[in-house]
């Protein structure tokens, strides 16, 4: 049988509670005052901010979701597979090389930008020839997917440095902890792997 196992539905679930739950209790956390309209979700783990760990560990936690939900997905194609992968840990990097405590860092956003290139560009990668996928993941879906995937990381992209570029971030990266979920529970209830396998 070809489908998503009952295992994978547990990271693909908390990908998304741990990046919104993350951002929001370090904020809350926070002594001054911080915007998350104009901020970005790594000065809440950057060095010396304040409860650093809260945001630091969701990322750890969603980074290691994605990969987990990426061994998952069996019914998606493996290059799919593979940078819903390279998302996860590239996001490990994020963690692992945070902001500095004052001035940019390379290695942060080099590890940033492959992070969010990965996981708006996978769904465009999930389709198989073979059809175990269903119609889930067809053409229609894919592109769909990654219209919205990839428009939202462009506004983001655009807003960076602006008035909403913290609000334009949440959004993206909501979009992209949410899509792997989206993707796993229509799998899961799709007859058509099932049938086919």
């Amino acid at each position: 049988m070809t489908t998503v196992p009952r295992w994978g539905v547990l990271p693909a679930v908390l990908a998304p509670l741990l990046l919104v739950g993350g951002w929001s209790v370090a904020a809350a956390l926070r002594p001054d005052a911080y915007d998350p309209l104009r901020r970005t979700i790594s000065e809440l783990a950057a060095v010396g901010a304040p409860h650093r760990w809260v945001m630091t560990l969701a990322l750890l936690g969603v980074g290691l979701c994605h990969c987990v939900t990426a061994a998952a997905l069996r019914p998606v194609a493996v290059p799919g597979r593979a940078v819903l992968a390279l998302g996860g840990l590239a996001t490990l990097l994020v963690v692992a090389n945070p902001l500095p405590a004052a001035g940019p860092s390379g290695a942060h956003t080099a590890a940033a930008s492959v992070a969010f290139g990965a996981l708006a560009c996978w769904p465009l990668l999930a389709w198989r020839r073979d059809g175990r996928a269903g119609g889930v993941l067809g053409t229609a879906p894919r592109l769909t997917a990654a219209v919205v995937l990839l428009g939202s990381l462009a506004w983001f992209v655009l807003e960076l440095g602006s008035g909403t570029g913290g609000l334009a971030e949440r959004c993206a990266a909501a979009l992209q902890a949410l899509c792997p979920l989206v993707v796993v529970l229509l799998l899961r209830h799709d007859p058509a792997p099932r049938q086919r396998a």
